[in-house]
């Protein structure tokens, strides 16, 4: 049986899909869980977990400072103006994940963000964030999808938005601090 909660090199206790990657520690540490706001944060994150979307989130992790780099910091006036040539560019840069749709979506999904007044973004996302939510105990309580993950992947998909399905969402919703997924026994609980 794998442990719900794996002890690191420094010697804290983690959840254990952490495992023993320095970046990983970090990001879990000093990110996962903690509540993200602001429109250009927040719409980096719906991007990156996007691109996500069938692969581990440490090859995005690891890819994260390339994807800011040729994304403009992920500031959705820029990315909402890039065209064809861009897209190319994107396409042929190895140090991103390089899947035509996923690039097109955060370029369309940019655009829709600049339909938005500002902060409309980050009040929309939050919007979903359940009103309490049970920490899990053990990872085999932590799921995949919620009923707030769903109405928020269908409401932003309502709106024009792509790559936004309900796992994806919930992803977002751990990631941006919506919910605590932090299990038992990890050093980040209480």
């Amino acid at each position: 049986m794998i442990s719900d909660v794996r002890i690191g090199p420094d010697g804290v206790a983690r959840c254990a899909w952490v495992g023993d990657d320095a970046e990983y520690r970090r990001y879990h540490d000093e990110e996962w869980g903690m509540p993200l706001h602001g429109d250009r944060a927040l719409f980096e994150k719906m991007s990156l977990e996007g691109f996500q979307a069938g692969l581990s989130w440490i090859t995005i992790l690891r890819k994260r400072p390339r994807f800011r780099e040729v994304f403009a910091g992920f500031e959705p006036e820029a990315v909402a103006a890039f065209g064809d040539a861009d897209v190319e560019r994107l396409m042929g840069d190895a140090g991103i994940i390089r899947n035509r749709a996923k690039i097109l979506a955060t370029i369309s999904n940019a655009r829709l963000v600049l339909e938005m007044e500002p902060g409309e973004l980050d009040a929309f996302l939050w919007s979903f964030a359940p009103a309490s939510h049970r920490r899990p105990s053990t990872f085999a309580e932590v799921p995949a999808t919620t009923a707030e993950s769903d109405a928020m992947s269908k409401a932003l998909k309502k709106r024009g938005f792509r790559f936004v399905g309900s796992t994806t969402m919930y992803a977002l919703m751990q990631s941006a601090g919506m919910v605590d997924d932090h299990v038992d026994g990890c050093w980040r609980v209480g």
